[in-house]
């Protein structure tokens, strides 16, 4: 349930972009020269590209639904037991666990293709090279472009996500089916 929730939320237009604890801020060189960047003219060109990032997010995110609902076929009883014995966020941290490098490999070909047909790639290579030109804060600026958004998103995902396993733990009205109910009692 929590996974649906996440990926609905995450995974949808604005799902990272309108959210600021999920939005992917722009990569560490250039979040730091963010500043300069808009006083050398160039804000259309920075929020362009972090608007492009996150939407890159947004369209690879359903892919984990399937991936994490494997990860919950898969479980074995010790591994329930532990989940349902351990801490408010056991769950999460065990499908992080099982789920984060699968899911890392699926979502970049996603998040590479969405830059590209979004134009990201071009934007970020005319920021590094108007970047580069300028005077006291240029220089080269090597970034993973995809890497960094799936590491975001990655790290959004597991994290709504031990929300959600926290609300089900403490809050009985977030029990919403008989399973969670019988397991985590009214």
């Amino acid at each position: 349930m929590g996974t649906q929730r996440v990926v609905g939320q995450l995974g949808r237009p604005g799902g990272f972009l309108d959210d600021p604890q999920a939005r992917i801020p722009l990569p560490g060189p250039l979040e730091q020269a963010q500043e300069a960047l808009r006083m050398a003219g160039m804000s259309g060109l920075v929020d362009d590209l972090e608007g492009r990032m996150n939407r890159a997010a947004e369209a690879a995110t359903p892919i984990a639904r399937d991936l994490i609902v494997e990860a919950i076929r898969e479980l074995s009883f010790q591994d329930a037991v532990g989940i349902l014995n351990g801490p408010d966020d056991a769950a999460t941290r065990y499908l992080e666990r099982t789920t984060s490098e699968p899911l890392a490999q699926q979502m970049r070909p996603i998040v590479d293709e969405a830059l590209a047909d979004a134009g990201a790639v071009q934007a970020f290579d005319q920021i590094t090279g108007e970047f580069g030109a300028l005077p006291f804060v240029g220089g080269a600026l090597d970034v993973d472009l995809t890497g960094h958004v799936v590491r975001y998103a990655e790290q959004a995902i597991f994290d709504y996500l031990a929300r959600e396993e926290a609300a089900i733990r403490s809050d009985p009205a977030a029990r919403t089916t008989a399973l969670l109910r019988s397991v985590f009692g009214n």
